[in-house]
């Protein structure tokens, strides 16, 4: 049996996704799974065992539509049996459509019978869920195929023992204490109305050094440095000495080692909390005014807590929608009580130290 998933767009998208193919390998062992993304998301997939191959369809080839229907027909001659496509968008359309398998599932849409012989309807947004929406709308595509109970959904990144050392010998290089905790602050976000005030955040990064002694690693690539010499700036001289500014990962993979050295991630929500989470470390984040709670919010105990304003203030969001929060981001971040983050901050330190 062949089998593809298809899934674009970002890395958490990506990687929320890989539970398709760790449920599916479990049921059908000796399944051939492959995966088609993005390239800047190549890197999650890597060295997972129930991945046997990494397509990328990367932008030229999707901007271009003889470029891409040679790339529909390279599919076709894999002769898939399933195709899940978990992004559903024309490009991906167009490849499960003539992919030939048998079986094609996606969401449900309203042109979606033209491409998929089974379309499957997304819980509404809103729905209460103990894994978040991202989980269960993921799991959801899995039923045409599975009919049992599926219990084992995390996310997983799986890294190699030599990435694992490299990123210990990185450490040791910078001369960070082993006695001490290590934090890496995931200080930006994907889109700029997902960062979190850089002058809020530092006040929380001086309250982290303050609470747990801890050393601080910034998480960011080098077109970012300059808002990340902001955050270290607007920091306490204190603060600013706990914080090993030069010390990051080149590349993604190298990124994820360090994450797995680490003792939490403490930043924005995104890709990085995402990752963190299917690497096991504890993660204390903050939502955007406007990103769905219900969907993301996924995986909460008390090892790994988010801030949404809905949980503070659900009132604003009977009275504006999506659209108005996302765009006066700013003004609905100054909603969120400086103080009440602190304290569950400390909360976070105190349950992960136990």
């Amino acid at each position: 049996m062949t089998i593809l998933i298809i899934q674009q767009k970002r890395i958490g998208d990506v990687l929320t996704t890989t539970i398709l193919a760790n449920s599916l390998k479990k049921k059908y062992p000796d399944a051939q799974i492959d995966f088609m993304c993005y390239s800047n998301s190549v890197d999650v997939l890597k060295e997972n065992p129930s991945i046997s191959n990494i397509i990328v369809l990367d932008e030229a080839t999707r901007k271009n539509y003889g470029s891409l229907f040679k790339f529909i027909f390279k599919i076709r001659k894999r002769h898939y049996n399933i195709v899940i496509d978990a992004y559903s968008k024309l490009e991906t359309n167009l490849i499960t459509f003539f992919s030939g398998a048998k079986y094609k599932i996606s969401y449900h849409k309203g042109y979606s019978n033209l491409f998929y012989t089974h379309n499957i309807k997304r819980l509404p947004n809103g729905t209460k869920s103990d894994y978040g929406l991202a989980i269960e709308n993921r799991l959801r595509l899995l039923t045409p195929i599975i009919e049992e109970e599926i219990t084992d959904f995390k996310p997983k990144i799986f890294l190699s023992e030599a990435e694992i050392s490299s990123a210990k010998k990185l450490l040791q290089a910078a001369h960070i204490p082993q006695n001490k905790p290590i934090f890496m602050i995931g200080i930006l976000g994907s889109e700029w109305y997902k960062i979190y005030p850089l002058e809020r955040m530092a006040q929380l990064l001086d309250t982290t050094v303050k609470e747990t002694d801890a050393s601080l690693l910034f998480n960011y690539i080098p077109n970012q440095k300059e808002d990340a010499l902001k955050l270290y700036n607007l920091c306490q001289k204190a603060t600013q000495d706990h914080i090993y500014f030069d010390t990051y990962a080149k590349s993604l993979r190298g990124f994820l080692g360090l994450l797995s050295q680490c003792d939490a991630l403490i930043g924005n929500e995104g890709g990085a909390v995402n990752m963190a989470k299917a690497l096991e470390v504890p993660t204390f984040s903050l939502f955007s005014p406007s990103v769905d709670k219900e969907t993301w919010q996924i995986f909460e105990d008390e090892e790994n807590i988010s801030i949404h304003l809905k949980d503070l203030k659900p009132e604003i969001y009977d009275e504006f929608d999506e659209k108005y929060i996302k765009e006066h981001t700013f003004k609905y971040f100054e909603e969120y009580p400086i103080h009440l983050i602190e304290d569950q901050l400390k909360i976070f330190f105190k349950t992960i130290s136990k």
